[in-house]
């Protein structure tokens, strides 16, 4: 992935409201128990499948069941370390392959959804961080189209991603499986850096908890064909 490439689907500021637990358990019993409720980061259901020729996946390709989206963030609570992912599978949109390439992608999620493991962390990340009632949904636009070169296992996306009303230039290199020929949906995975005042979010310190300023997000989409 390029350091460059610094967006966010749905990440802001994933603040921990959990000084009360850290107290009771000890910060270090805490951030082991945190860790272990992480997500483990989206992986390829099956190998990574050479691209076909892309005459082969021409067509519309439309985000289906089983599709996710969401940040990975590391906090520090009282000087341990903690990774945090929030998720949703509430993502919409479709991939077109024409004339050798993608020429379109638009994909949008719903922010309001991202979820973690704990409730007064979400309601941060959607009212304060992220200011959903103004800001509900996360989208990404291509702006230049990809050639799919034969036998590749990645496709490179460059576009506009949107997030809390900021747009920035997004390029992703995606990691495909599934057999574009088939007529089976294919998994498109990712994961990419992101900076959290690029789109206008602050990350937060409340003394007992700091969150990075940097994070990723990860997505996985099932791509259900012609739809």
């Amino acid at each position: 992935m390029r350091r460059g490439t610094k967006v966010a689907v749905g990440i802001g500021a994933a603040v921990v409201v959990v000084g009360g637990a850290a107290a009771i358990w000890g910060p270090g019993l805490y951030a082991d128990w945190a860790n272990s409720a992480a997500a483990e980061e989206p992986t390829l259901e099956q190998s990574a499948v050479p691209l076909p020729d892309a005459e082969a996946a021409a067509g519309t390709w439309t985000v289906g069941d089983g599709s996710f989206a969401g940040y990975r963030v590391d906090e520090v609570l009282n000087g341990e370390d903690v990774t945090v992912t929030g998720r949703t599978e509430e993502v919409t949109g479709s991939v077109t392959v024409a004339d050798g390439s993608i020429t379109d992608a638009a994909i949008e999620v719903d922010i309001a959804s991202v979820a973690t493991d704990e409730a007064p962390r979400d309601a941060y990340f959607r009212d304060t961080a992220m200011q959903v009632g103004e800001f509900p949904t996360a989208t990404f636009e291509l702006t230049e189209p990809a050639p799919i070169e034969e036998g590749a296992t990645a496709v490179e996306l460059t576009g506009d991603l949107t997030i809390h009303g900021v747009t920035q230039t997004a390029t992703v290199e995606a990691e495909v499986a599934g057999d574009a020929t088939s007529g089976d949906p294919v998994q498109v995975i990712g994961s990419v850096p992101i900076t959290f005042a690029d789109f206008g979010v602050e990350a937060p310190s409340l003394g007992f908890v700091t969150v990075e300023d940097e994070g990723s997000i990860e997505f996985s989409l099932q791509l259900q064909p012609g739809q």
